[in-house]
């Protein structure tokens, strides 16, 4: 059993948009057999949980299961956010609230965003350098037609199979198309938001996973948000695409390991 101290490492994997905890069946087992305390969970409208996207008003709703785990964290524990793709989201905002209960946030081919704009800003630039046709069969459909609202997003078959998914087994893209459901990146909250905090998100060590056959976060992408908010480590998958829990479990379990004995 691996310790710091008196303790347990623990850490904390938070999936990405329009996936669930299911995402990572294949990299838990690895990193407990190691001796670490693993969690994963469904975000809100996520996986099996049972609310629909439609019910999820706010991002801090769509995070909730996140912020109420962190909240039952002991002060005297420290654990290690690892936030894949969207997820990268979800670990800043838990990282603004509760920076003393957190070792190291771990951006795993994850949005990243810094601590001088608003959260929305680096999604809004990926948004912005993404062109239309590169979706393509991704539905985008309003929450409700009659009101200014957040967006719904469901990756098609297509997308996940050349995007997603391109570099993982054809029974594992079938998966991914069977288990996803539509998410969202609630833009519109976020854009209304605060900057995260320098004493709180600002505040916590992070390191930055590059995956250098993303197709969906591009090298040059992942490169400018490291560069618009250094990290304090970068490390590099190579021969993965944007699913490495998926595509190479072995390879993101030796680094997750790597991560976490160094900065806990």
């Amino acid at each position: 059993m691996t310790r710091t101290g008196d303790a347990q490492i623990h850490l904390v994997l938070v999936h990405g948009l329009c996936h669930g905890a299911w995402t990572w069946f294949k990299l838990k087992p690895l990193l407990e057999a190691a001796g670490y305390r693993v969690t994963t969970f469904d975000l809100a409208a996520s996986g099996t949980d049972t609310k629909v996207i439609q019910q999820v008003t706010t991002f801090s709703d769509y995070t909730r299961p996140l912020l109420d785990l962190m909240a039952t964290i002991s002060p005297t524990e420290k654990v290690v956010l690892v936030g894949h793709s969207l997820g990268g989201m979800n670990i800043a905002l838990a990282m603004d609230m509760f920076p003393e209960k957190v070792s190291v946030g771990v951006f795993l081919a994850a949005i990243m965003p810094d601590s001088v704009h608003r959260p929305s800003y680096v999604l809004e630039q990926f948004l912005e350098r993404t062109p239309a046709e590169a979706w393509l069969d991704t539905q985008f459909l309003p929450f409700d037609t009659k009101n200014d609202c957040e967006v719904s997003m469901l990756f098609g078959p297509k997308y996940i199979s050349s995007k997603l998914y391109q570099l993982c087994s054809d029974e594992d893209r079938e998966l991914g198309k069977i288990l996803i459901r539509p998410g969202s990146v609630f833009i519109k909250d976020l854009k209304e938001a605060s900057p995260y905090r320098k004493e709180g998100y600002g505040s916590v060590k992070r390191v930055f996973v590059v995956c250098n056959e993303d197709e969906t976060l591009k090298n040059e992408f992942q490169e400018w948000m490291i560069n618009n908010n250094p990290v304090h480590e970068v490390k590099q998958l190579k021969g993965v695409d944007h699913m490495p829990m998926i595509c190479d479990p072995k390879q993101l379990s030796a680094c997750l390991l790597d991560i976490a004995r160094s900065y806990t």
